[in-house]
C-alpha cells in the first residue's frame, strides 16, 4: 500500500469535526472517467500534479454538495498507484448519502470509514487490478487498525450494499464495476481477510513466533485521567498525525500507529519527537475509546493589512504553487495586502509572496 496524507482541511466536512468510533468500512467509486488523484485531492503536493481547474474536494462543498471520503485511491502524476487519506479516520465523513432509515438509525456515515476508488473508462484490467490491490491493503490495514473483521456481517461493505441495508443512498458503486473484471464484494472480502493473515506471518522463515507476532505503538502520552489523554489526542491531531486513544491497565493511552517492524515504529517516533511530542514504544495496546468533545478553541484574531502574522505548519504551497519553505514559516510577516482568500506577505522588503489566508494566523 502506498498511503500518504494530505487532510482537506478546507472542506466543511472536516472543520465540523465530528467524531465517531469506527464499526466498518464503505467501499465507493466516484462514478466519473478520471482516475487522476488530483480531480479529488489538493493542492498540489508536487506528487499529485497541478489540477489548473482546481476543482478538488479541499473546498467547502465541493461542487456545492456537502460531500468527503476518508480517502482516495487512484492515479498520482508519474501514473503510480496511491492512497490519500484526506479525513483523520476517526472523523465522521459525509460519503454514504441518507438510506431508507433515515439519520435516526443510522449509518448515514456515522462509524463508517468511506473511502473512494477512482474510476476509469470501467474497461482497463491492469488499472483495475491494481486499485483493487490497493484497496484491499488498506482495508486489511484498516481492519487491524480497529479490530474489525472483514467477513463479520455489515463490516465491510460497498455503497449498493449500504442501500439494501438502508443506510446508504441509491447508488450501484462498486458493483457496476467489479464484476466486469470477475470481481464481487464477497471475493474481497475474503481478499482482504487472507491480506491480513498474510501480514501476520513471520517475515523471516526459520525464525519461528510463538502466538501473534509483536505489534509495536508510538505511545505519546499515558494518563489515568481520560480527560488529559483527550488534550494530548487533540494535540496530535491539530499536529497531521492519526491518532487513537485505547485504555488499557488503567490508563489511557494515546498512540500512534501499530507497526510489526520495530524500524517503522522508531521512524514515526523520530518525526513526532521532531514536532515536539516525547514519545514512547510499547507493545501494550488495549481497547480502544472515543475522544471526548474538542476543547474549543478561541476565535482568531482577524487578518488585516498590517498584520504581523505566521504561515501555519500544515500549510505547504504558496498560493502561486510553489512549496513554502521551512524556514518561512518560521519567521513573522506583514499583510501587505489582502485580495480574496489570498493575502500578500512582506511586499516591503519581505518574501514579498501570495498565501492563501487560510493558511496565516495573526501573531499581533
Amino acid at each position: 500500500m502506498n498511503l500518504k496524507t494530505l487532510f482537506l482541511t478546507n472542506n466543511d466536512c472536516f472543520k465540523s469535526g465530528k467524531r465517531h468510533t469506527v464499526k466498518g468500512i464503505m467501499v465507493h467509486s466516484t462514478g466519473a472517467t478520471n482516475p487522476w488523484l488530483k480531480r479529488y485531492v489538493g493542492p498540489d503536493d508536487g506528487l499529485l500534479g497541478p489540477n489548473p481547474y482546481n476543482n478538488h474536494w479541499n473546498t467547502p462543498k465541493p461542487g456545492g454538495r456537502s460531500v468527503c471520503v476518508h480517502a482516495f485511491i487512484g492515479k498520482l502524476q508519474d501514473g503510480s498507484i496511491a492512497t490519500y487519506q484526506t479525513l483523520p479516520w476517526d472523523m465522521v465523513g459525509w460519503h454514504s448519502g441518507s438510506g431508507s432509515l433515515g439519520s435516526a438509525k443510522n449509518a448515514n456515515n456515522n462509524g463508517y470509514i468511506g473511502f473512494e476508488i477512482c474510476e476509469d473508462d470501467l474497461t482497463d484490467a491492469s488499472y483495475f487490478n491494481k486499485v483493487y490491490t490497493e484497496a484491499v491493503e488498506l482495508c486489511a490495514y484498516l481492519c487491524k487498525k480497529f479490530n474489525l473483521d472483514p467477513l463479520a456481517d455489515g463490516v465491510l461493505i460497498c455503497h449498493s450494499e449500504g442501500n439494501k441495508r438502508g443506510i446508504a443512498s441509491n447508488h450501484a458503486d462498486v458493483m457496476h464495476w467489479f464484476p466486469r473484471h470477475g470481481k464481487n464484494m464477497d471475493m474481497f472480502r475474503a481478499a482482504v481477510k487472507a491480506e491480513m493473515a498474510k501480514n501476520d506471518a513471520p517475515a523471516q522463515a526459520g525464525h519461528p513466533i510463538i502466538g501473534k507476532p509483536t505489534a509495536y505503538y508510538v505511545q505519546t502520552g499515558a494518563y489515568s485521567n481520560k480527560a488529559n489523554a483527550d488534550t494530548q489526542y487533540y494535540k496530535v491531531k491539530a499536529a497531521g498525525y492519526d491518532a487513537i486513544i485505547k485504555q488499557s491497565g488503567g490508563l489511557f493511552r494515546v498512540q500512534v500507529g501499530a507497526f510489526s517492524v520495530k524500524q517503522n515504529a522508531e521512524n514515526l517516533a523520530a518525526k513526532l519527537k521532531t514536532a515536539g511530542f516525547e514519545t514512547y514504544i510499547t507493545t501494550t495496546g488495549g481497547t480502544q475509546v472515543a475522544p471526548g468533545p474538542e476543547p474549543k478553541q478561541p476565535a482568531a484574531k482577524p487578518v488585516k493589512v498590517g498584520s504581523e502574522v505566521k504561515i501555519k505548519a500544515s500549510a505547504t504551497k504558496y498560493a502561486t504553487g510553489q512549496t513554502i519553505p521551512g524556514w518561512v514559516k518560521d519567521k513573522t510577516h506583514i499583510v501587505s495586502q489582502i485580495s480574496g482568500d489570498r493575502v500578500l506577505l512582506g511586499a516591503n522588503g519581505g518574501i514579498c509572496s501570495w498565501v492563501y489566508l487560510n493558511d496565516v494566523e495573526v501573531v499581533k
